[in-house]
Parts: structure tokens; sequence; C-alpha cells
């Protein structure tokens, strides 16, 4: 099953003193992915020209890049990503939800979890949370309709406030 799962955690999980190819050669022999990945996954989050630099020289986007990198290698099925965009820029950002695009649109199944409404509107389906509760699962759309709100962060604080005067 852990062949199946990808995970990309908040905090990059890459060790600083490796080189990108490295720490991916390194994470492939542990999950005892084809070494033939590292160099797929690498191109795949548009590391190819920081392959030999350091993880500790990357900057914050190239860092998350490779984490992702690390979630990939295997090809897993399901790929759960938590806050992948956090204190990205615009355009770094873009690219990422391209590549998750491109990965859903393989077959892979992508669970993102986000405090940023933005980023939910890139999604096909939503579970809003809050305090451990789930206010609800639908489409973007639907949820957008069903609360009467504009976007997505007025249905969610619609969600929030009709949850609370039902408690």
């Amino acid at each position: 099953m852990r062949d199946k799962i990808g995970y990309a955690t908040q905090n990059p999980s890459v060790y600083a003193d490796l080189t990108v190819s490295e720490s991916l050669r390194y994470f492939a022999s542990i999950l005892r992915a084809p070494a033939s990945d590292v160099a797929r996954v690498i191109d795949e989050v548009g590391l190819g020209s920081h392959a030999g630099h350091l993880v500790g020289e990357l900057s914050g986007g190239q860092l998350n890049r490779a984490s992702l990198a690390v979630a990939l290698l295997g090809r897993p099925e399901l790929l759960v990503l938590d806050e992948p965009t956090v204190g990205l820029d615009p355009v770094l950002r873009e690219e990422l939800w391209a590549l998750f695009h491109k990965l859903a649109a393989r077959g892979v199944t992508l669970m993102v979890s986000s405090h940023v409404m933005d980023e939910a509107a890139r999604c096909d389906r939503l579970l809003l949370m809050r305090e451990g509760r789930i206010l609800a699962d639908d489409t973007p759309d639907a949820l957008r309709t069903a609360t009467a709100a504009g976007d997505l962060e007025q249905a969610f604080l619609k969600l929030v406030r009709q949850q609370e005067t039902l408690a």
C-alpha cells in the first residue's frame, strides 16, 4: 500500500547537504522506486537545471518542488499534498497547479490540504472542515450555489456560521 501513496509535507522533506539528484536517489532506494524515476521526477517538477545543486542552496519554491519530486517517486496512485503552494510566488503556484492537473489527467488522485480558498477553487471536489468537523463535501460550483456565495471564502464562512448556529 505504501508504494501507492505519495506524501509531500508542508515543510520540505529533503536533505540540505545532498544534491537534488542525491536526495532523490536516496529516497528512491528507501521507497524501492526504479532508479529511472529520479530523472523523470526531476524533469516533471522542473528542476532539471538544478539536479546537481545542493538542496540547501535552493530557493523556497525549488525546495517545495524537490519535496514534491520525492512524493512522485514510484508513480503513486494517490498524492497527498499538505499546503503545497504556501509562500510561493504566483508564477510558481500556477506552474505547480498545472502539474497537479496534469497528474490528475493521468489518473493520479490528489488530496490537497489548504487554508487558502483561492487554492481550493482549483480543485474538482472540496471537503471543507472546521475544528475536525466536515462542513461540506461537494464541487466548488455546487458549494457556491448552495450557500448563495460569490466565492468559496464566503461559502466557507457561511457554512461555519450555520454550524455555529446549530451548536
